[in-house]
């Protein structure tokens, strides 16, 4: 028996909500990448891991806000928890892998290569694996090249989101990017929800039901008592997106506190455009101390 699958319960809600997720996660994280690859320092690679963590926070976030508008008429759906939570783990160690290489190997095209690959391969992975969460009276079935595009989606969009962080310059032109890496990944996921159909197993649970229960009601009837006695996709998804919901308002904030974060720009010892005057190789509080010896020595012949 073939189920009724409804990707749009609450109508565009989900989908709006979904995306604007995204687009939080992605924003941070790209702007924490370029603050990690322009202006290196001690605190690069936490600036690289809080960027990890806060694109698969916002990935995983908008999978399974979107997750709240799916529904399958004829059956309730539930959720296996560690399996979900192992799908946002997976996601924050793919995404930490690429953007590692991204942004300690520097912009070369080898590295956005390959750390496009697999930050795009850990957003494929987390969809499906959150999808192998889902527990229902049925089995899920996938189309394979519907499947094979939205991996290639993922992959493309997280090379050219890394392509960005490290390319792009300036607040407007980031949050484009991250309008555009939003789209690409919202995308990703509708485009992997449209592979999906549902074989559904009816025997044990509905006939059971309307013999054992239901008494004179058809098997239809009772799938529909069964359904609407069912808690929802909303009650039980929200509360497991409580965490990383909070976290990524956090990181919000921690960026906003930053300018290098916000503007793009450099500190007061920075070089033109913005971008760090001092040769690679040298720490930036040593080379800002050289500037001031110079400057002194300067101001000493001067006199």
């Amino acid at each position: 028996m073939q189920g009724t699958v409804d990707g749009f319960s609450h109508g565009l809600v989900t989908p709006v909500v979904a995306y604007l997720m995204a687009c939080l996660g992605g924003a941070l994280g790209l702007r924490c990448t370029t603050r990690s690859v322009r202006h290196r320092g001690a605190f690069s690679p936490g600036w690289l891991a809080l960027g990890a963590t806060s694109i698969g926070a916002g990935i995983w976030t908008m999978h399974f806000i979107a997750m709240t508008g799916f529904s399958i008429a004829e059956v309730p759906v539930d959720y296996d928890r560690p399996t979900t939570f192992a799908s946002l783990a997976v996601a924050i160690l793919m995404v930490g892998i690429g953007i590692f290489i991204v942004g300690l190997r520097g912009p070369t095209r080898m590295a956005l290569v390959t750390g496009g690959t697999i930050t795009g391969l850990g957003i494929a992975t987390m969809h499906y694996l959150g999808m192998a969460g889902m527990r229902l009276q049925g089995r899920i079935e996938y189309d394979t090249p519907t499947v094979a595009l939205s991996v290639v989606v993922a992959v493309v969009a997280a090379t050219s989101a890394l392509w960005a962080a490290v390319s792009v310059h300036g607040f407007l032109p980031s949050l484009g990017a991250s309008l555009v890496m939003g789209l690409a990944v919202t995308g990703m996921h509708y485009t992997g929800m449209a592979a999906v159909s549902v074989h559904l197993h009816p025997d044990d649970a509905v006939d059971a039901v309307a013999l054992d229960t239901m008494g004179t009601l058809d098997a239809a009837g009772a799938m529909d008592a069964m359904a609407a006695g069912a808690p929802t996709a909303v009650s039980l998804l929200a509360p497991m997106l409580v965490g990383p919901v909070v976290f990524l308002l956090l990181a919000a904030i921690a960026v906003m506190f930053d300018p290098l974060l916000v503007s793009g720009g450099g500190h007061p010892g920075a070089g033109p455009g913005g971008h760090d005057a001092y040769r690679p190789g040298i720490p930036a509080q040593r080379h800002r101390d050289m500037q001031r010896d110079a400057h002194r020595a300067t101001r000493f012949r001067d006199r």
